[in-house]
């Protein structure tokens, strides 16, 4: 059952096509990788699913809804979230006040994040358990500035699993760490998505990680889609290796 699905969407830069009558479908429950090399459309086609760009043609539903108009904050309602691939922390904040400004932001509790220190004592429990999740439950107390880059990559993604969201875009979970921490940033985020039923897209351009951890693959190519299909035929397609990997299958 598709739970995302845009139709003939697009959004041009002047002569630029970043994203050119897309038609893209993200099924219930699946994990899956949009990749394509920069340039392709990939970013831009999740800043207008997020409504951080607005289509200049097209349309984007959520289920049967049409949200194409929507708000960031309508978008959030429905059930997207997203992280980023340059982390956005409150770097003066503690790691879990950090997960709890987003459970506050959730529950309509915005007073409480005007006063932190007065913490919800159930929002606290919820946040400290998803850190425990993340595998940062012993980094709670400390400022989320003060974390290593991996466990920021993991944090960013804790704070946008916060919101509960039906689907979770993920930007790069895994740039800027080394190989070492990618695999265990990928098996704790994995782990956590899918325990939680939780349907998932990630940009990412590690293709040990793509062809690791995906249900699916969308290629994307000057702004339309060149492939779709499980990773052991991405593999093998010829288009993909000619135009995203630079060599032959």
């Amino acid at each position: 059952m598709n739970l995302l699905r845009t139709e003939a969407l697009k959004k041009h830069f002047g002569e630029t096509r970043a994203v050119d009558g897309v038609n893209f479908t993200v099924n219930e429950g699946e994990f899956l990788s949009l990749v394509g090399t920069n340039g392709a459309g990939k970013t831009t086609l999740v800043n207008l699913i997020s409504a951080f760009l607005a289509p200049d043609s097209g349309r984007i539903f959520i289920g049967d809804r049409d949200i194409t108009h929507a708000s960031v904050e309508e978008r959030i309602r429905a059930g997207i979230a997203r992280s980023f691939q340059l982390v956005n922390l409150f770097d003066d904040l503690s790691v879990l006040d950090n997960v709890a400004l987003a459970i506050f932001a959730r529950e309509g509790k915005t007073k409480r994040i005007l006063a932190l220190a007065e913490r919800d004592a159930a929002v606290t429990r919820e946040a400290s358990d998803l850190l425990g999740e993340f595998g940062l439950d012993g980094k709670s107390e400390g400022r989320a500035g003060g974390l290593a880059q991996g466990e920021r990559k993991l944090l960013d993604v804790a704070v946008a699993y916060a919101l509960r969201p039906r689907l979770l875009f993920l930007d790069e979970p895994t740039s800027g760490v080394s190989t070492r921490d990618k695999a265990q940033i990928m098996d704790t985020v994995s782990a956590v998505v899918r325990g939680g039923g939780i349907t998932a897209v990630v940009i990412e351009h590690d293709m040990d990680v793509v062809f690791k951890y995906s249900d699916r693959v969308v290629v994307m190519h000057e702004g339309r889609f060149l492939a779709d299909g499980p990773p052991g035929e991405i593999r093998q397609n010829s288009d993909v290796a000619k135009y995203l990997l630079g060599t032959d299958v």
